[in-house]
């Protein structure tokens, strides 16, 4: 990857990041606040967590609104004098689109289509959207890219495309400028390590901590193009910012464009905790079953984002991962 870095930034901006307190949109906020711009960030706290976003409660230029993207008014109230929306917001993780279709289908189409609807009567500039590698579903084709996909695998993968199809009918007809990133495996600080539907590396770093045994689903031959938060900071900071008119009302993968084995990636996990705590050296990871719904192998090509965004990120898997390995170390001690 090219060293130089594109370093457009949202600055002077009142900007809408909608699950504001999740992973995603709370490593957002960390970078918009410092560069004069006024957050109001809309979260339920379902998933989201307090304890994320609670050094900005104080902040004269951050607005903490605790209410849900499935209240069309308050959906309204929060794009008031919005120049631009960055909608994180959703109900991730496929196993549980699987367990709970109907939650998943309500927050995810339902609550995209209100800060949509409500974007677009507040005559917000650009709305930038939190898309899927999932929508690629059971396309054999790799790398991925953004005009071939295949049949939905999860109630998930289908609320994702779904958002896709909106926004592009929204831009199509009343003239929002809307952006879609398809987000391959993000990873990194704020991302939850509890609860059923944990993303990997949390889950494998606070087993590893606690010196338990990370479960693979499957062999661990699976591989994924996981991607770093800071390179997602990145794509949705050029999305909201591009002049470039090819780049506008289209989707884009967001990844590093390397795929990686789970097998792989966890002895880099164990290997990189050994440095804080030898003992963990020794821990083998165990394996289960297959989940519902995944897939195989991922790896997208990330072309169409260097050539129209100006996106290059700046975090392959390994340096990612020495910077969560040392944050999750720290704080979950």
């Amino acid at each position: 990857m090219p060293n130089k870095l594109n370093n457009k930034i949202i600055q002077n901006s009142r900007v809408l990041v909608t699950g504001g307190a999740g992973f995603i949109g709370s490593n957002i906020i960390r970078k918009l606040i410092k560069q004069n711009n006024t957050i109001v960030c809309l979260d339920n706290l379902s998933t989201g967590k307090l304890k994320n976003i609670e050094e900005y409660l104080s902040l004269d230029n951050f607005i903490f609104v605790n209410k849900d993207i499935r209240d069309i008014e308050v959906c309204q109230e929060v794009c008031k004098d919005v120049d631009i929306v960055l909608h994180q917001a959703a109900l991730g993780s496929v196993p549980r689109s699987i367990n709970d279709p109907i939650t998943t289908n309500s927050v995810n189409i339902t609550g995209f289509l209100n800060i949509l609807t409500a974007a677009r009567d507040n005559n917000v500039k650009r709305f930038v959207y939190a898309a899927s590698s999932s929508t690629y579903g059971d396309s054999k084709n790799l790398p991925k890219t953004e005009n071939v996909i295949g049949n939905p695998l999860s109630p998930y993968a289908i609320t994702k495309y779904v958002n896709e199809l909106y926004a592009k009918v929204f831009s199509d007809l009343y003239g929002i400028e809307t952006i879609g990133l398809r987000y391959f495996n993000v990873f990194g600080q704020n991302q939850d390590p509890d609860g059923a539907y944990a993303a990997v590396f949390p889950k494998f770093i606070k087993a590893l901590i606690n010196h338990e045994a990370p479960i693979i689903h499957g062999d661990g031959t699976q591989s994924r193009d996981f991607t770093y938060i800071a390179n997602v900071v990145q794509a949705n900071e050029l999305a909201a910012t591009t002049n470039n008119p090819n780049a506008i009302n289209t989707v884009f993968n967001v990844a590093y464009g390397e795929q990686n084995t789970l097998n792989e990636l966890t002895k880099e996990l164990i290997k990189g905790l050994a440095q804080f705590d030898p003992s963990i050296a020794s821990i083998k990871p165990e394996f289960g079953l297959n989940r519902k719904g995944d897939i195989k192998n991922s790896l997208a090509s990330i072309q169409k984002a260097q050539n129209l965004l100006g996106y290059n990120p700046q975090y392959d898997v390994h340096k990612g991962l020495k910077e969560a390995i040392k944050w999750y170390y720290e704080n979950l001690k």
